[in-house]
């Protein structure tokens, strides 16, 4: 009997996968058959599906960098840095207070305020070893941020609609205020290609603020001697943009990278689902969520009253 479970969640596994791979569903259906498929199954390739998602996520960002190009890009970026720099700040000092508020652990209020002010999980990766945090936080931590991506994922749209915020707008508030980069992607993408180009640029010039976000930690944790990850893809993801301004490729060849990068996001999304883990969100307790909730609310708030003024 276990045996013809097992064999069913495989086929059922893949055939999400595939379907995705073919255009049939969009991002939020993919982020809800992987926590579905999860709450049903046992995930038969869980020890995979997180370094999976890391690098389809990867792939896709570089994917999507063939269909920019070299001035809107760098527009794009110098429209959103003040707003990016006042975010990260804002975020980490009210997370700072707050977490010592809420008497939360601190590496675990970190962690999440990290992830909050830069992409999510990604930054929670990254600094995780640089502050020397427990696996069961880091569990925490990630468990909690993905919960609200997956909410935000659906939430982020419906608001941009009933606001009427353009492209432009929609983008830039979902590449400050969602925490993470495949969230960030998925939610614009339903929203338009416009929108799109300017939340995964936005995203990647914010996913750069790891590295002085690293030494910081190293200063407030009082930890030495610990890698700092470098988040290398963007640079693939210039180069992408690069090679598609100057044409280095033919038009059909890089609108079909772009097309497959989008599905692979897709698959991505699904991947993501796969991994939330009610388990670790019920052991967290309240306060963790209420701290990400509270943190979350306000940056939302900030960057779309900020984007309106």
């Amino acid at each position: 009997m276990n045996a013809m479970k097992d064999l069913f969640s495989k086929i059922t596994y893949f055939f999400i996968i595939l379907i995705a791979l073919l255009g049939v569903i969009n991002s939020p259906t993919a982020l809800v058959l992987g926590f579905m498929f999860t709450l049903f199954f046992n995930n038969p390739y869980g020890a995979y599906s997180q370094k999976a998602f890391q690098l389809f996520l990867k792939i896709s960002v570089v994917g999507l960098g063939f269909g920019m190009y070299i001035n809107e890009t760098i527009e794009t970026s110098k429209e959103g840095l003040l707003l990016t720099m006042l975010s990260i700040f804002l975020t980490l000092t009210l997370g700072y207070y707050l977490a010592r508020i809420l008497k939360l652990d601190l590496q675990l209020g970190h962690l999440i305020t990290s992830g909050t002010a830069i992409c999510g999980g990604s930054a929670i990766a990254a600094i995780s070893p640089v502050i020397k945090a427990k696996n069961k936080t880091i569990s925490i931590a990630l468990g909690v941020v993905f919960l609200l991506n997956a909410i935000a994922l659906f939430v982020f749209p419906v608001i941009g609609h009933v606001l009427n915020l353009t492209q432009q707008q929609f983008g830039l508030w979902c590449a400050i205020a969602i925490h993470d980069t495949s969230s960030v992607v998925g939610a614009a993408l339903g929203y338009g290609d416009e929108a799109l180009k300017i939340a995964t640029t936005v995203k990647l010039s914010r996913t750069l603020w790891i590295i002085p976000l690293s030494i910081l930690s190293m200063f407030l944790f009082k930890t030495k001697g610990e890698k700092i990850k470098i988040p290398y893809f963007i640079i693939l993801f210039i180069a992408a943009i690069v090679i598609n301004s100057y044409a280095l490729l033919p038009a059909t060849v890089t609108s079909f990278v772009v097309l497959m990068a989008k599905r692979l996001l897709v698959i991505t999304l699904f991947l993501v689902g796969s991994t939330i883990s009610i388990k670790d969100i019920k052991t967290s307790g309240t306060k963790p969520f209420l701290f990400a909730v509270l943190l979350w609310v306000f940056i939302s708030v900030f960057t779309l009253l900020y984007i309106l003024s």
